[in-house]
């Protein structure tokens, strides 16, 4: 078994607040040690239905989620730099798993909810649809065959994630209230939720179907009041208004996704 792990930072039990994922100091390195026992806890859940999986994991967090001192040994990491879809992600896995995930911008009560950057980004469309970070990179794991098995994160990126892959196995490490507010389970029952869900996934992958959108593909990225279109129009983007630009393409991984 072969298993592509994507982390970020937001989605994790006691991580609801904006400076536990963008300022270092010691309320990030918390955070990173919680999302690493917590990705430490999935591998491990992978490596009870499968002694001899391979498993790699991306760090998927912009600044850095992952406490490379607390790494699983048995576990292979993409760490941060440079790259671009599709992140090493290929058709010879058997499945992509999503941990540590947030809801996508503009989602009501969702904690650290954005799409790929919360002080930039308005909304992402796919073929007129709004999407976040979970269907973008599941519908690129699609165009490689590669089912997308498992979530965890908060309430309301598993629902997004359940309406995009109605069985997917998904763990809610809190549920929000609000931007930067959440009801939390405590990291050791969290821990104990996404092993044995891990599990459960890895002994169900061959029933869930890859998530897979047909092309071509009409991209659509809106920024916020003040943020300025000119590095997307330099990278080929057609410009609609002053805060949205579009592109057309046959091929995921040419997007910004």
């Amino acid at each position: 078994m072969k298993i592509y792990i994507l982390t970020d930072l937001e989605g994790v039990a006691m991580v609801s607040r904006f400076s536990q994922t963008r300022e270092e100091g010691p309320q990030k390195e918390t955070a990173m040690r919680l999302l690493t026992q917590e990705l430490n806890a999935a591998v491990d859940g992978i490596l009870d239905v499968d002694a001899g999986a391979e498993i790699v994991a991306w760090d998927g967090h912009g600044t850095g989620g992952i406490d490379v001192l607390e790494f699983h040994p048995q576990a292979k990491l993409i760490a941060r730099g440079p790259i671009r879809p599709p992140y090493y992600l290929d058709e010879t896995y058997d499945a992509l798993f999503f941990l540590g995930q947030h809801a996508m911008a503009g989602t009501s009560n969702a904690p650290l909810s954005h799409t790929y950057s919360s002080l930039s980004i308005e909304y992402y469309k796919l073929n007129g649809k709004e999407i976040g970070e979970f269907g973008c990179r599941a519908a690129l794991a699609g165009t490689f065959n590669v089912p997308t098995v498992f979530i965890s994160g908060d309430d309301k990126a598993v629902a997004e994630a359940k309406e995009l892959i109605p069985d997917i196995y998904g763990v809610e490490t809190k549920h929000g209230l609000g931007q930067e507010l959440a009801l939390h389970l405590s990291p050791q029952r969290s821990r104990e939720l996404i092993r044995e869900t891990a599990a459960e996934a890895c002994r169900h992958i061959t029933k869930i179907a890859p998530f897979k959108i047909d092309p071509p593909y009409t991209f659509e990225v809106r920024v916020l009041e003040g943020k300025s279109i000119d590095g997307y129009l330099q990278r080929g983007a057609e410009k609609i208004d002053d805060r949205t630009v579009r592109w057309h393409t046959d091929d995921l991984c040419t997007l910004s996704i």
